[in-house]
């Protein structure tokens, strides 16, 4: 269920949407509300007697959903517009979405191999959003327009913009930092999948998908995509075992180089536009929108002007936080910062407990994936992005799930030792090694 989630967020234009269902046609959309009833009919069937692990994910997840429903009272009781009442209902529907991602994620994945399973298939996502980019690049078309063609769907698939006399591809995005989002995320889970491997062969081919993501963040043309990529290395290179740090900022090292060999004044329009930041529309346009935030904010400081009712003809903030302090007050920003918070704290935890280097390493990463995102939703508002917005809730997901699967190994390791104390054991009877790994990895 959570791999078709992945094949609508990154298989298709993030625009592409069924044309008679309008704003809220979107696939991705659609599933995630399938994947909330999903997850609310099996809570009401009867409970297993499964150990139950706390997770404060959910209840970071339960604080935030108030907070936007909250707003949402708010904001329609005091009255509204006609053209705002779609966009705050559609807001909540997408919060509801989003949930329903979390949640089964977080609740459904009970085993390192579905973890990792997960993991590899969004890092194989991002990685092939990362190739269509490289195409983009270097072919200078959208490729993927021929998809805004199936019938009953409309799409806006332009995907590409220019700077400095250099394409900005997008993939499948509709913007080109909703693709650096993708991409970014997608490195810390690809140098997972390659310190991990397979059950523990094929390591070699995941340092494929570290390559092309890295080339694909300095062809992107983009601050947003090269802070990621920077942000996602700083993050992650500390979690990693101290034999495979060199080996990482190595790979990095030398596609930067590649690329800047490879495509001659891209070095030149890179420095320049980190070195012009002062004098950039889009760099002064944040600085201004900071400064006019309190303005927006001081009507209702609490829980904002309304999840959803802060529309582009008030302003335009291209920083998620600002906009979250605008819609959903101090209060809803508050809550979303726990959120991921605690997604952090889960993972972290998770593998700082288990004794598993599988656990530790895709722990760790996911960590650096959340910090990754965090960051870059303070250059553009992401959550109005499907593709940025699916990818950062299913990494919390994950997060939570990491930590399912860790405390499930201390739970195992603890039943097992006090089996062995209840038990007399012949002088001959050992448990293998192998088993107990075994039995840890499945959790």
């Amino acid at each position: 269920m959570l791999t078709v989630y992945i094949v609508l967020l990154y298989g298709f234009p993030s625009s592409l949407s069924i044309a008679v269902l309008g704003s809220f046609g979107r696939p991705q959309f659609l599933w995630g509300l399938v994947l909330l009833a999903w997850w609310l009919l099996a809570r009401l069937q009867p409970v297993q007697s499964t150990r139950s692990v706390s997770q404060p994910v959910r209840v970071a997840l339960g604080i935030l959903l108030i907070a936007c429903l909250l707003s949402f009272a708010q904001a329609m009781l005091r009255g509204q517009p006609v053209d705002q009442i779609s966009p705050a209902v559609s807001a909540v529907a997408r919060m509801l979405s989003w949930s329903g991602v979390v949640l089964v994620a977080m609740d459904g994945i009970r085993s390192m191999g579905d973890l990792m399973s997960l993991v590899r298939r969004l890092a194989l996502a991002g990685t092939l959003v990362a190739v269509i980019g490289l195409l983009q690049f270097i072919t200078k078309q959208p490729i993927v327009d021929v998809l805004s063609a199936i019938p009953g769907f409309t799409a806006n698939t332009g995907g590409i913009d220019s700077r400095g006399g250099f394409v900005r591809p997008a993939g499948t995005a509709t913007h080109p930092l909703e693709y650096a989002t993708a991409i970014a995320v997608a490195l810390p889970l690809s140098i997972a999948c390659a310190i991990i491997g397979e059950g523990g062969r094929k390591r070699a081919r995941w340092w494929i998908p570290v390559i092309t993501v890295t080339l694909a963040s300095f062809l992107a043309v983009s601050r947003s995509a090269v802070i990621g990529l920077m942000i996602a290395v700083v993050a992650v290179i500390p979690g990693l075992p101290a034999r495979f740090r060199p080996g990482v900022l190595g790979i990095v090292t030398i596609a930067f180089g590649a690329a800047m060999v490879a495509v001659p004044g891209l070095y030149g329009t890179i420095v320049g536009m980190f070195l012009g930041v002062g004098e950039d529309s889009s760099a002064l346009s944040r600085t201004a929108a900071l400064d006019l935030l309190p303005i927006f904010v001081a009507s209702s400081p609490l829980f904002g002007a309304g999840i959803g009712t802060f529309l582009p003809r008030y302003y335009i903030f291209d920083n998620q936080w600002a906009q979250m302090a605008a819609e959903i007050g101090i209060i809803g920003v508050l809550s979303f910062a726990g959120l991921l918070a605690a997604a952090v704290w889960s993972a972290w935890r998770a593998s700082r407990r288990s004794e598993l280097e599988d656990l530790q390493v895709a722990g760790r990463c996911l960590c650096a994936c959340v910090v990754t995102v965090g960051v870059l939703f303070a250059l553009f508002d992401g959550l109005a992005f499907p593709i940025s917005a699916g990818t950062a809730f299913l990494i919390v997901g994950l997060c939570a799930a990491a930590r399912t699967v860790g405390m499930s190994d201390d739970w195992v390791s603890t039943a097992g030792m006090a089996a062995d104390v209840d038990r007399e054991l012949p002088p001959t009877e050992t448990v293998p090694v192998s088993a107990r790994v075994s039995v840890n990895r499945r959790g």
